[in-house]
C-alpha cells in the first residue's frame, strides 16, 4: 500500500535554527532532545518507513529573528531526493503583508511548491483575520491549497505566557471561516485539534473544501468519536500525516495498524484521498 506523509519536516540542522528559542520547549514536550539529522539520514529514515512525504517549510523570522527553513530549501532538498520527497508545502510570514503576497507568487513560480503551510499559534495571527484576505485571495488565484494546524502545539508548551503565542490563533473555526470566504481554496487542517476536535469534526463535516490530516498525535490517542468517524462520515475527508521528526515512523505506522481498519479505510486515509485532492 501506498503511504502519503502530508506533514513531513526536514529534521536538519537548518529545520531545528528555524525554530529558535522554542528549541528547548519543544524538545521537553516531545521528551527527547533535538538532534539535527543529516539530509541523507533523513532520507533513509523516510525510505526504510516506506513512506513518500511531502516536505513542510517553517518561517517565523519576523518573530524571533531565526533564519528561515524556507521554500527554496524545501524545494530544494525535495529535487534532490524525488522519489522519496513528492512535494513540499512552502511557507510564507502573513505578517510581512505585500512581501508574503510577493513570497508566496515566487515560492509558486520559481520553487514550484504543493501549496503553503501555516502556523497560527507560532505566527501570532489567526487564518480569518480579514487583514490577511488579500494573501489569501493570492493563494486561491494561484490554485494551490493550504495546510493550517489546528489545536495546540508543543511550541512554546511549558514557557513563560508561550512566548506570547495564544493557541485560541488554532481554533477550527477559524478554518471554517476563512473556507466560506474562500470556496475556491482547498483546506488540509493539520493535527487532531485538541482540545476543539469535535468542532474540527463539525467543520470537515460542513465545509467541502475542508479535508484533515492526522499528524502530531499517537495514533492510540485519538478520541473514540474520531475513530469512529475515520471509518464513517469522515472516510474521504481524513489524510495521513506524521509530523516527522515529532513521533517515529514505526510508532505511528503500528499505532495505525492497531486501530483495526479494514483496507478500503487505510487506503483513503494513506493514499486515496491525498491523491484525489492534492493529485500527489
Amino acid at each position: 500500500m501506498r503511504r502519503i506523509d502530508l506533514h513531513c519536516y526536514p529534521g536538519t540542522e537548518t529545520w531545528i535554527a528555524s525554530q529558535g528559542p522554542y528549541v528547548d520547549a519543544l524538545g521537553a514536550y516531545w521528551g527527547k532532545e533535538w538532534v539535527a539529522k543529516s539530509e541523507e539520514q533523513v532520507v533513509a529514515d523516510v525510505t526504510a518507513a516506506g513512506v513518500q512525504a511531502v516536505l513542510v517549510a517553517f518561517d517565523i523570522e519576523s518573530l524571533t529573528g531565526a533564519p528561515p527553513c524556507g521554500n527554496a530549501y524545501v524545494a530544494g532538498m525535495r529535487d534532490r531526493h524525488r522519489s522519496t520527497f513528492i512535494q513540499a508545502w512552502g511557507a510564507v510570514d502573513p505578517l510581512r503583508g505585500e512581501r508574503a503576497i510577493a513570497d508566496a507568487v515566487a515560492a509558486v513560480s520559481e520553487h514550484r511548491v504543493l501549496g503553503f503551510h501555516f502556523h497560527p499559534i507560532m505566527g501570532h495571527f489567526a487564518v480569518d483575520d480579514t487583514a490577511l484576505n488579500p494573501l489569501f485571495e493570492t493563494i486561491a488565484g494561484l490554485g494551490v491549497p493550504v495546510m493550517i494546524d489546528v489545536g495546540t502545539t508543543g511550541m512554546g508548551a511549558g514557557m513563560p505566557g508561550g512566548m506570547g503565542a495564544r493557541i485560541e490563533h488554532a481554533r477550527p473555526l477559524s478554518i471554517d471561516n476563512l473556507a466560506a470566504r474562500f470556496p475556491a481554496l482547498t483546506i488540509i487542517a493539520a493535527h487532531p485539534g485538541w482540545p476543539w476536535t469535535d468542532e474540527m469534526t463539525a467543520v470537515a463535516m460542513h465545509k467541502g473544501n475542508v479535508y484533515w490530516e492526522l499528524s502530531g498525535w499517537a495514533p492510540k490517542y485519538f478520541p473514540p468519536s474520531l475513530q469512529a468517524d475515520i471509518r464513517g462520515r469522515l472516510r474521504e475527508k481524513i489524510m495521513f500525516g506524521s509530523d516527522h521528526p515529532s513521533l517515529p515512523y514505526e510508532r505511528i505506522l503500528r499505532e495505525w495498524d492497531e486501530l483495526g481498519y479494514d483496507q478500503s479505510v487505510l487506503d483513503l486515509v494513506f493514499h486515496a484521498n491525498a491523491e484525489r485532492v492534492l493529485g500527489l
